[in-house]
């Protein structure tokens, strides 16, 4: 029998289902230098953020994401403080590809190069010596896509990258990258509210890539009071946010939601969303609205 609780990254690299997403944490302070990068969150307090890492990893979370563009990589030290030296199990993904000149500012740049330094400042940061998976922040149609992939390939080949990936491409980008390289995992904004990459989940769960959906509470109208969310979530005995979660694992047996989180209730909650199980017709209610 398959375990619907795991999804194998790549065919090898072993995850639970319901990841972290780190950049609630972005505004968590550097202790070194006190400065913050406001990402739409209030601020976190650094050891805040650490307790809460930790006691992600003690519930079970396996897959941890960060960006080198998050609080200008101090999100990637913050999950080495926390999580370091890494358990069996614990999987890092970051990503590379924009450019930060102000907090509010966030503008794709693909140079070959860049993303190379990106790399190895990630891999410092992280203090490990190979990122799990690595994945293009956003494709710059300023640089051949041949150059932009050809250099995580080249990364990769050296052994600092075990696997990579790719963040809001549609069917046709992940199809061309692919003939450069393995791609193995597709993180793309998706949930309830927003369903623009249904063709792009589709293609992957086909493939075996896994689809990291980034944002994968929102609910948007079907969280409304009276809602088939809300009955659905009352025969469950489950919260609106977990049955939302438990929507997104029956999508496709490769979605991967990385839910962010700066508060301990919610963390558990979203964790605890592994544990639901839809019937078809919960699903399809959910699914349609009404």
């Amino acid at each position: 029998m398959t375990n619907t609780t795991v999804f194998r990254i790549g065919g090898d690299l072993e995850v639970r289902r319901i990841g972290y997403g780190a950049m609630r944490l972005a505004n968590a302070p550097h202790e070194r230098s006190g400065t913050t990068a406001p990402i739409w969150t209030a601020p976190t307090d650094r050891a805040d953020a650490v307790r809460l890492l930790r006691r992600a990893a003690e519930l079970g979370v396996t897959l941890f994401d960060t960006a080198d563009a998050y609080a200008l990589g101090s999100n990637e030290e913050l999950l080495a403080e926390a999580l370091h030296p890494y358990r069996d199990g614990v999987v890092i993904a970051t990503k590379a590809g924009v450019l930060r000149p102000s907090p509010t500012e966030w503008i794709t740049h693909g140079h070959p190069a860049y993303l190379r330094q990106q790399a190895e400042l990630s891999l410092r940061r992280l203090r490990t010596d190979r990122i799990d998976l690595f994945q293009l922040h956003r494709i710059d149609p300023a640089y051949p896509l041949a150059d932009q992939i050809g250099a995580l390939k080249q990364l990769q080949e050296e052994g600092k990258v075990r696997h990579l990936g790719l963040s809001e491409v549609s069917v046709a980008e992940l199809t061309a990258a692919s003939a450069i390289a393995p791609i193995t995992s597709v993180q793309n904004v998706y949930n309830l509210a927003t369903r623009g990459h249904d063709p792009v989940i589709d293609h992957t769960a086909e493939a075996g890539i896994a689809f990291l959906p980034y944002f994968p509470v929102a609910m948007g109208a079907h969280a409304a009071d009276g809602g088939p969310l809300a009955a659905v979530a009352a025969e469950l005995g489950a919260t609106r946010a977990q049955t939302a979660l438990a929507w997104l694992l029956h999508r496709a047996p490769n979605i991967v939601p990385i839910p962010g989180t700066s508060s301990p209730a919610h963390l558990a909650e979203n964790v605890a969303a592994l544990g639901l199980t839809l019937t078809e017709e919960q699903y399809r209610r959910i699914d349609a609205g009404a």
